[in-house]
């Protein structure tokens, strides 16, 4: 049964946090009050995972993903942010951690973003003393576009990074997150052209196990049936660059990377390329906004 770690100064929010995670799962919820007592938690509990505020006294969460990174890496922390904390947010990913949700959105998007992180989690500790002498590792997808192939496509990802010995596990988490990220873009907005309302319930009707009845239409109707989307992995000691393409008719690309600011974090429909663009190293759309490549460095 998992543990998650509920750090927050405030005691009221504590309750709305664990609330929230055990509404759903069977998952044990420990507190504590600041960043000093969530290290202390960690060395004696090793949570599965942890959700902290962003803004605290003394130890504010920016801190936290640190400390936590350099003494558990294997230990991924989730940020909670409040308005007008966009920009920590930005440099806490950057710090390492494993994702964040606005607390505008705490009860739609807290729960299914850490049962996302877990689920890599869990894959990363059962793989993490794979080894070989396979120096890279280069593979091409082509896709249906039905949600139930992203989770053996990440698997394979972590699986690959483990064998080749590349990338701590913050890393492994922050490449599967922009390759999900990716491929989810490329799917419902690319190749089914769902407008980001119709995207978020895909994604949530997926969470729970089902399939959202606009894509199931979608899967079954011209011209969206016979589209597919093209994942290439190709892994180095050195570097990690994927490339994800749909066969939708694109956007003004133009518009939305200079919409996307730090100042923009928050807005849901733009979290998915705000990941990506502080996780990846570099990152770029073809003219169309058909094609997404993106790398990062693993040294």
């Amino acid at each position: 049964m998992p543990i998650v770690l509920v750090v927050d100064d405030s005691p009221v929010d504590q309750q709305l946090v664990g609330g929230l995670l055990k509404r759903d799962f069977d998952w044990i919820v420990e507190y504590a009050e600041c960043g000093e007592s969530a290290l202390q938690k960690i060395s004696d509990i090793f949570p599965d995972i942890v959700v902290t505020d962003l803004q605290m006294p003394n130890m504010n969460g920016i801190e936290l993903c640190k400390q936590t990174r350099q003494e558990y890496p294997h230990v991924p922390v989730i940020l909670t942010t409040g308005q007008g904390s966009e920009s920590l947010a930005v440099e806490a990913l950057r710090a390492g951690a494993a994702s964040y949700v606005p607390k505008s959105a705490l009860a739609e998007s807290l729960p299914d973003t850490v049962e996302q992180i877990l689920e890599y989690s869990r894959k990363n500790k059962s793989q993490e003393q794979l080894m070989t002498y396979t120096i890279n590792c280069r593979h091409q997808f082509k896709i249906a576009n039905n949600p139930r192939l992203i989770p053996p496509l990440l698997d394979f990802l972590q699986d690959s990074m483990n064998t080749l010995n590349i990338g701590d596990q913050t890393l492994i988490r922050h490449a599967s997150v922009s390759l999900e990220e990716a491929v989810n873009n490329a799917m419902y907005h690319g190749n089914l052209e769902l407008d980001d309302k119709h995207a978020r319930r895909a994604r949530h009707a997926y969470r729970d196990g089902d399939v959202y009845e606009m894509v199931q239409l979608r899967q079954q109707e011209e011209p969206f049936k016979d589209r597919r989307i093209t994942v290439a992995i190709d892994l180095t000691k050195n570097k990690a660059q994927f490339a994800v393409r749909d066969q939708g008719k694109g956007f003004d690309v133009k518009a939305l990377t200079q919409d996307c600011n730090d100042a923009n974090i928050a807005e849901s429909n733009k979290r998915g390329l705000t990941l990506i663009r502080n996780f990846m190293n570099e990152f770029s759309f073809n003219e169309s906004g058909t094609e997404l490549r993106m790398s990062l460095a693993l040294h």
